[in-house]
Parts: structure tokens; C-alpha cells; sequence
């Protein structure tokens, strides 16, 4: 396992150093996250995921992306899910795409986590399976609507978490949460480059309890487009909520 995050921290440095003289937008932004993992069984949970994703700080839409999902906890430490994505993404910033798009992704991941003295440790694995439709211009000028592609793309995320305000992770804790994730496309149709994009993120939350906080901070999105020229530093105001539901009580009724 370290030997792959190794690489992909490697792979990032070098994206980093060769798109140094490509056109960069920068622009601000805002996205608000609500996630939920509702156990339905002592090993089976469901995923339930939004995320309302604004360009210009709330003004203009950059994304709509929903996801739900099935989980299934291997042990405490592991667990396995696949699932369904739906996300339209729409013309913004300084680089704006020909019109407005859906997606329809499924994935399958590994997840990970651990303890390393205060810290939580977690790695997230993920596989996608992207169709999405594409516009283009017809010999008249005007914007149409053309075959979808298919893309497959690899994510790696590692994430950490510090207790603040205790000792360990508990009820009515304030904590600091650091991640890194790297998307990597991969197969057919991957145009002039495979790194799709990088997401860093760093927040503060504060848990109610194992079924809940919330988290407000930064996300730096570095955006690379298809023709490795074009590409967008994105910085954005994060705010994310957790709400987990137990339903195993309801199921063992029946």
C-alpha cells in the first residue's frame, strides 16, 4: 500500500512540474456536501450522497452530482461498496464548456481505516465507469448533440483526522480533517492526457456523535482538460455535513 501511494504522490509532482507553463484559470467557488452511510444489516449499509457544487462563489451552477451506493463491511477496518452516480455538469468560469451535460457513473471501492497514534487514517480505492454525453459544433455553428463517451478513470484519496479539542475521537469533538485525492483516466478515449484532476481539501469539523458532524474549509480542485492545455485551479469554500442512519432494528423486526 505505501508503495502505491507513493506513486501516485510522484505522479502528482511530475503533473505539477509539466503543466507549469499551460493556461490556468483561476477561479472561486463553493461546494455543499451532505453524506450518509445507513446501516440496514450488522455487515450491509446504504450510501446516500449530494453535492450542490456552485461557480463564482454561490452564483452559478458548476455541478449536481448525486450518488448512492451499496456497502459492505468486510471488518471493522475494511469495507467494499459499488453503486450509481448521477451528475450534470454546466458552463462555467473562463473556460466554459459548448453546453450544459449528464453523466451517468457506476464504481466500486475499497475503504480503509486505521489509527496511528491521535490520528484517523483512512485510504479510499475507487474504479468509475463514465458515460457522458458531448456537444459539439455542426457546420452551421450550432451546438449539438453528438455520441457519448465512455471513460474509465481510477481515484486514489488519502484522508487523515485530528482530535482538537480531546484527546481521541469522541462525542462533541472538534477536529481537523486533511485529505488529497487523485483521479487518473485510464483505457480507451483518454484523449492528450490521463490525469483528469487533484482535489486537496482541509477543514475543520466539530462531531455531535458517531452518527454525525459537520465540516467547513477549503478545497483547492486542479482541473486538467482533455487537450493538456487548458486547465483550472479552483478554490473553494467546502461545507459538508454527515448523518448517518441506523436501520438494523426496523430490518430485525421483520
Amino acid at each position: 500500500m505505501k508503495k502505491l501511494i507513493s506513486i501516485f504522490f510522484l505522479v502528482l509532482c511530475k503533473v505539477g512540474g509539466s503543466y507549469a507553463q499551460k493556461i490556468i484559470s483561476n477561479q472561486n467557488n463553493a461546494w455543499v456536501l451532505y453524506t450518509g452511510n445507513h446501516k440496514i444489516s450488522k455487515k450491509l449499509g446504504i450510501h446516500t450522497e449530494y453535492q450542490w457544487r456552485r461557480a463564482d462563489g454561490f452564483r452559478h451552477w458548476q455541478q449536481s452530482l448525486l450518488r448512492l451506493g451499496l456497502e459492505y463491511e468486510i471488518n471493522p477496518k475494511v469495507s467494499v461498496m459499488g453503486g450509481y452516480a448521477w451528475i450534470k455538469t454546466f458552463p462555467y468560469g473562463t473556460q466554459p464548456i459548448l453546453h450544459e451535460f449528464n453523466e451517468h457513473r457506476m464504481f466500486e471501492q475499497v475503504y480503509l481505516k486505521d489509527k496511528a497514534g491521535r490520528l484517523e487514517v483512512q485510504h479510499r480505492y475507487r474504479i468509475e465507469q463514465r458515460i457522458l454525453e458531448q456537444y459539439a459544433l455542426n457546420s452551421s455553428g450550432n451546438v449539438v448533440l453528438v455520441d457519448p463517451v465512455f471513460r474509465n478513470r481510477i481515484r486514489y484519496r488519502a484522508l487523515v483526522m485530528l482530535p482538537l479539542s480531546r484527546k481521541t475521537m469522541g462525542d462533541q469533538t472538534l477536529f481537523l480533517s486533511i485529505n488529497n485525492e487523485l483521479f487518473v483516466g485510464f483505457g480507451k478515449g483518454i484523449a492528450k492526457n490521463p490525469i483528469d484532476q487533484n482535489r486537496f481539501i482541509t477543514a475543520l469539523g466539530w462531531r455531535f456523535n458517531a452518527q454525525m458532524n459537520v465540516q467547513v474549509g477549503y478545497l483547492n480542485q486542479f482541473v486538467i482538460k482533455s487537450n493538456a492545455i487548458d486547465m483550472e485551479r479552483n478554490h473553494s469554500l467546502w461545507i459538508s455535513m454527515v448523518y448517518n442512519l441506523d436501520f438494523t432494528k426496523m430490518f430485525d423486526k421483520q
